[in-house]
């Protein structure tokens, strides 16, 4: 993949995160109501309001505030939180990390159930395993992440207490994080007790979100295992005399695995973003929380700020993927 290719996706993103920028900002100054109204004191006076709107810039015209916040915006400065009192970059830095780490786990919990069982349909093509695998992925993309995870706590947390169902670590669990990576930074630094605290706390949010991800992923790997199978390379490996399972694993499932790793890219970027209603339930301080009392709050700022992440954060996926897809498939080429 040549540097100009990257360089010419990264520019092209530029009139999309503005595109994104604006009608974010239109939108927002649109919805009835004030925020500085909402957040303040009923007994506050006129002057304390026009203070206040001055502070936040929201009584210069229109125009002016979207030019200066597009401005600070590509310093990396998205305001203070009108709700929080706060500077929005550093609540945002300090509430992605576990969001991210959230998703990181489903999507490896999800893709590695995924690839067990669709290359177990292969294998048991037209037996019952196969039959047993098909139900299984139609149970888990029948039922919505939400009430997966409503149904792990009922069992987890109800009727079998074994698994924290709240929060991302146990409070009485004295550790000084340098960063926001807590899990990554917890198994770098070799702390066994951390590891194994946040593991548990990721576990019911974390299959609450692998589960669904589970079934497309091995519906959508057993259907190129399938085509893999049907090629002339596996034909001449069976006729040197592989065996059904070194075939499977070793020629069909590198192959296979082109569309599901693509999959697991766009996949990523939809959970990065669908995790709200899994924190709220979970009691989780991810990004998703913050979105919704931003949102509670109509706090401008944070919620531009917010939005603006999450796209920055999309494309930087999608050139991932695209790189990762090239990688794998040297047959695709880029102008």
């Amino acid at each position: 993949m040549p540097a100009r290719y990257v360089l010419k996706r990264l520019l092209l993103a530029v009139p999309t995160l503005v595109g994104v920028a604006v009608i974010v900002f239109v939108l927002l100054r649109v919805v009835p109501g004030d925020p500085v109204s909402m957040m303040i004191g009923p007994e506050a006076t006129m002057a304390d309001i026009e203070r206040l709107r001055g502070f936040y810039g929201l009584d210069r015209p229109i125009l002016d505030q979207f030019l200066i916040y597009l401005g600070n915006a590509a310093a990396g400065d998205f305001g203070v939180s009108i709700s929080f009192k706060q500077d929005v970059t550093a609540l945002i830095l300090t509430h992605l990390p576990p969001t991210l780490e959230l998703v990181a786990f489903a999507i490896a919990v999800g893709v590695a159930l995924g690839v067990a069982l669709g290359c177990a349909a292969v294998y048991w093509r037209g037996r019952w395993p196969e039959m047993a695998v098909d139900g299984l992925n139609g149970i888990a993309v029948a039922i919505p992440d939400f009430l997966w995870a409503l149904l792990l706590i009922l069992f987890f947390g109800v009727l079998i207490p074994a698994l924290p169902v709240s929060g991302r670590i146990d409070p009485a669990l004295a550790v000084d994080f340098a960063t926001g990576f807590f899990l990554a930074e917890s198994v770098l630094r070799g702390n066994g007790e951390a590891v194994a605290t946040l593991l548990r706390h990721l576990l019911l949010p974390g299959l609450a979100l692998a589960l669904p991800l589970t079934a497309v992923v091995a519906r959508v790997l057993k259907t190129s295992l399938i085509e893999a199978m049907a090629q002339d390379y596996i034909l001449l490996a069976r006729v040197k005399g592989f065996g059904r399972a070194r075939t499977l694993l070793r020629h069909a499932l590198p192959n296979a695995l082109i569309p599901t790793v693509t999959l697991s890219g766009v996949q990523f970027m939809f959970l990065t973003g669908g995790t709200v209603l899994i924190e709220l339930i979970f009691s989780y301080p991810g990004i998703g929380n913050l979105a919704v009392s931003a949102v509670i709050n109509r706090d401008l700022p944070l919620i531009q700020g917010i939005t603006l992440t999450f796209a920055v954060l999309f494309v930087l996926l999608n050139l991932l993927i695209d790189l990762t897809y090239t990688l794998m498939n040297p047959r695709v080429r880029h102008d």
